[in-house]
């Protein structure tokens, strides 16, 4: 289903192949590629003051969008709002698996910022012997376009197709870390109402989330259905059934309607 959602994204773009390969043509010109970046892969960062970090990494193959191959990630261990430290991580995971299971690398790395966000790629990327993988950073103020191999930013013509190429895949980047980012967000609220509920603990938790799978299947069960969990007797089941009418009036009435039944 995500993957039909990218697809649909992507049909909604107006961007033609030919566009797309003067676009990369002139990236190869306005960077100094020694080769056409046919495989360009970006990589954003997504959280809120450091809680539920995550990244993306979307991918383009001559500068046509390539929504089967994007990839998202939990941040692990860099902690706080370090977005640099975020993004080190992530492009670390991505090459270090690369790597190991000796698949085909990229033309070029795209990542979300400046001089900061590109020195931190260009140091994972040296951690993992790879020193001459091109890196660019897109910083969104002006638009500009920073490069190892330029001394200054370069600015593309507004009407550029290079330009529109990697504007596109910085903010396709940042949709999709931005769109897992809510996913877990809204996860963690729905999943978060059964701590609001005396005498259900961790152990009551984890059972009923196995066995139904999530919040809204659980709302929307009623008292014999939740009977069937182990642990869960006719005078407890009642009892959540009644908290969650409290707490989700909205998901547990539709199940009402659905299902004929009323409480």
């Amino acid at each position: 289903e995500a993957l039909r959602d990218r697809r649909s994204h992507v049909r909604r773009l107006r961007y033609s192949r030919e566009e797309g390969l003067q676009g990369i043509e002139e990236l190869q010109r306005a960077l100094g590629l020694k080769k056409l970046p046919v495989v360009i892969e970006a990589f954003d960062i997504s959280h809120i003051s450091g809680t539920l970090a995550v990244g993306s990494m979307v991918s383009s193959e001559h500068g046509v969008p390539r929504p089967e191959r994007y990839r998202r990630y939990r941040i692990r261990v860099s902690q706080g709002r370090d977005d640099t430290a975020m993004l080190g991580e992530v492009i670390g995971r991505r090459y270090r698996r690369l790597l190991s299971e000796g698949r085909p690398l990229p033309d070029l790395i795209l990542v979300d910022g400046g001089a900061p966000q590109l020195a931190a790629a260009r140091r994972v990327l040296n951690e993992l012997g790879l020193q001459e993988m091109p890196v660019a950073g897109l910083a969104k103020r002006l638009e500009e376009l920073y490069s190892e191999n330029a001394r200054r930013p370069v600015r593309l013509p507004s009407d550029s197709a290079g330009l529109h190429v990697i504007q596109w895949l910085r903010d396709e980047a940042h949709r999709f870390a931005l769109n897992y980012h809510r996913a877990l967000r809204s996860k963690k609220i729905r999943e978060s109402i059964l701590d609001e509920i005396p005498g259900i603990g961790q152990e009551r938790k984890r059972r009923l989330l196995e066995f139904f799978g999530d919040i809204r299947s659980l709302a929307q069960a009623d008292v014999e259905m939740i009977q069937r969990v182990p642990g869960f007797g006719a005078v407890l089941a009642a009892y959540l059934k009644r908290e969650l009418a409290r707490l989700m009036p909205g998901i547990t009435a539709e199940s009402t309607v659905t299902q004929g039944k009323s409480e």
